[in-house]
């Protein structure tokens, strides 16, 4: 590993560092009001919230939750950690995405190099100077700060956003690797955990497209971004419209072709 990884990621967790310790110790003490509390009561006990239903930030929550040892007053505030904790691995990610592409910016990579180069000192200096203000412009900003205090999904679904970012500019340096689909295959998968949290992760799906174009293609022009903007929409329609809620109708209508004994045949709804 070269010294600017290494600085690179050590800095990157004393910026994760700072963060998790402010949103921990400014954590909401109790449930907030409006849905906060129904996330809370469904995560301890499994239940289902609202549609469209938020299933992976529900399991986490459950699971953080089993640290209240039987005590129920301490779930919401392990819920509202859970919630400061995806923030903090948010802002973490994006020091690495900004220090990722202020590197790129300032340090030419010529098309024979299969890694960018290792910057100097004093490109080091602006690249995690950058990173620093950034990550923490972000942390700090009113909106982030007041999600990651509370026991809500858009703190995880930034993390989810922002994972699958950082994970496509890891395929983007490696691109030219033999096994470097193994980084899609990821960004497929977390795209579809955090579909269990919140759809706003689906908006990242065009702008990782332009990045798979650009990176593939010999001879970028207009009209291939056209047509690669035109297929992530229609990739992002076709989820949001048809497998979100196909799925759980083609479930529901499945229900009604099986023949299904009734447990209590003598109780009538």
């Amino acid at each position: 590993m070269s010294s600017f990884n290494r600085l690179n990621n050590l800095v990157g967790w004393v910026v994760f560092a700072i963060a998790a310790v402010v949103f921990l110790l400014t954590l909401e003490p109790t449930a907030p009001f409006w849905d906060c509390g129904e996330f809370t009561a469904c995560a301890y006990k499994l239940l289902v919230p609202h549609p469209p239903g938020a299933p992976t930030f529900l399991i986490l929550g459950r699971l953080i939750s089993l640290f209240s040892f039987g005590d129920p007053t301490r779930v919401p505030v392990l819920v509202n950690a859970l919630s400061a904790l995806s923030s903090a691995f948010t802002v973490l990610f994006l020091f690495w995405i900004i220090t990722r592409m202020g590197r790129k910016l300032l340090v030419a990579r010529s098309e024979f190099e299969t890694e960018t180069p290792e910057p100097t000192s004093y490109q080091t200096l602006l690249i995690l100077g950058a990173g620093i203000v950034g990550a923490l412009s972000f942390a700090f900003s009113d909106s982030f700060w007041f999600n990651a205090e509370e026991s809500e999904v858009y703190a995880m679904s930034s993390l989810c956003t922002a994972a699958v970012v950082w994970i496509m500019m890891k395929w983007e340096e490696h691109a030219r690797d033999a096994d470097s689909d193994k980084w899609l295959i990821l960004i497929a998968y977390v795209i579809g955990l955090s579909i269990g949290v919140h759809l706003l992760n689906l908006l990242a799906l065009p702008a990782l497209a332009f990045i798979y174009y650009y990176r593939r293609s010999k001879n970028p022009n207009l009209v291939g971004g056209l047509v690669t903007l035109a297929v992530s929409l229609v990739i992002v329609g076709s989820v949001l419209v048809g497998i979100i809620p196909g799925l759980p109708t083609l479930a529901g209508a499945s229900r009604y072709s099986l023949s299904i004994p009734s447990a209590c045949p003598s109780i009538r709804v």
